[in-house]
């Protein structure tokens, strides 16, 4: 039979006009067609059949048994059908509306095969889908135009479909080239900011895991929390906005300096924060391409990461920074990132402090639950604590770099 999305006009080597030509003349595209036939009297299937193949035609399924006849066209999936009205049991009309209800059948093309020349049959034949009609007994000077046209209007259906599938592929492939090169930009971004204290930049890669982490097991989606994960990378991101004389100030900071520190939180909600509809106008008028982007003003994920800068340093107890918010006033995104980015820090080397293993980490943020930490936060963590240690070892910073130290396991 023809291939999906083949053409006569759209594939030269299968095609009517140019394709290669059976022995008696008809082309190769029309020999291989598959021709469905339905009538209870086999004379009829067989004079049909026989002006057929007299023209070239070769591939057919028929029946006589009308209750099986749906079925039979589901599972061969015909290129025409040829359908006799009056039959016992299940008439024609009512496999014709059986056909056009299937969404896989429903542009088969189906000719009416009726001895009748009564209006309201073929009104009713009609209004269920019929394609065609054929009078009987069948004239093969009727017959054979019939159903040449019926076949190229399937393969030009066919070819129509087939050509929107490889679109909707095109797309889809896209639409997720679009996604890394978001994830891309995002992870540069944040590692740019990572880099002004941290040389490697993985801190924000496990911060990120562990928010995902912790997000599926409070019930997001895979989506959401995957979401989650990508924003909590920008959650420091506000540090570009700091001092050297601070940021990078190898002793203990003062009650001036650290007030400065603390200003990263709003300084990254402003970095993330999406472009108001002004901006974004004014951006277009740089780049014809940007007219044809959709408009980033209402991208969920910059304003997640926004919620993540300004509130990971939130308290439940409401003694956070910047604004104090308290319990669940504190976006339940910050809330995970808080958690995420402490266990990092806990189980990390740092100039000022050695790693605390696994299990000591556990334990000092269980011991500020309900304080710093949301509960139901605190009892995910230890619910996926084996995750987490998977994170360390497989986005673990090279030897003597600062990173994650997992000495003594989880005991």
């Amino acid at each position: 039979m023809p291939g999906r999305g083949e053409s006569p006009s759209a594939a030269p080597q299968t095609g009517p006009q140019n394709g290669p030509q059976a022995a008696n003349g008809l082309p190769e595209f029309f020999k291989r067609a598959k021709i469905a036939i339905v009538d209870d009297e086999p004379v009829n299937i067989k004079i049909v059949r026989k002006h057929l193949q007299i023209a070239g035609y070769e591939n057919f399924i028929t029946t006589t048994d009308s209750p099986a006849a749906v079925a039979l066209i589901g599972k061969e999936d015909p290129d025409v059908v040829l359908l006799d009205v009056m039959m016992p049991q299940v008439d024609g009309i009512q496999i014709l509306q059986a056909i056009r209800a299937d969404r896989r059948l429903c542009h088969i093309p189906v000719l009416i095969l009726t001895a009748s020349t009564d209006a309201a049959t073929k009104l009713r034949a009609l209004e269920a889908g019929a394609s065609d009609f054929l009078a009987k007994p069948v004239d093969a000077n009727d017959l054979l135009p019939r159903i040449r046209n019926s076949l190229i209007v399937k393969a030009h259906h066919d070819h129509l479909a087939n050509y929107s599938e490889q679109l909707e592929r095109e797309v889809r492939v896209r639409t997720a080239e679009l996604e890394v090169s978001h994830m891309q930009v995002i992870h540069c971004l944040a590692r740019a900011a990572e880099f002004r204290d941290d040389t490697t930049g993985r801190h924000v890669i496990r911060v990120g895991r562990y928010a995902a982490i912790l997000a599926q097991e409070l019930g997001f989606s895979d989506i959401d929390a995957t979401m989650i994960g990508m924003a909590a990378q920008l959650h420091d991101v506000g540090k570009i906005g700091l001092p050297d004389s601070i940021l990078l100030k190898p002793g203990s900071l003062g009650p001036n300096e650290f007030g400065v520190v603390k200003r990263h939180c709003e300084i990254g909600g402003q970095i993330v924060q999406p472009l108001r509809e002004d901006e974004w106008q004014a951006l277009k008028g740089y780049s014809e391409i940007g007219v044809s982007v959709a408009s980033p003003c209402n991208q969920p994920i910059l304003k997640m990461a926004r919620n993540i800068a300004l509130t990971h340093h939130e308290r439940w107890d409401g003694k956070g920074y910047p604004r104090g918010l308290t319990g669940e006033a504190i976006p339940l995104e910050g809330r995970i990132t808080a958690v995420a980015d402490v266990f990092d820090a806990l189980t990390s080397v740092r100039p000022y402090k050695a790693a605390i293993p696994p299990a000591g980490s556990i334990q000092i943020i269980e011991e500020n639950r309900n304080t710093q930490f949301d509960p139901r936060v605190v009892d995910a963590l230890k619910r996926r604590i084996e995750d987490f240690l998977k994170v360390c070892r497989e986005h673990a910073d090279p030897a003597g770099s600062g990173g994650p130290e997992l000495t003594g396991g989880n005991q």
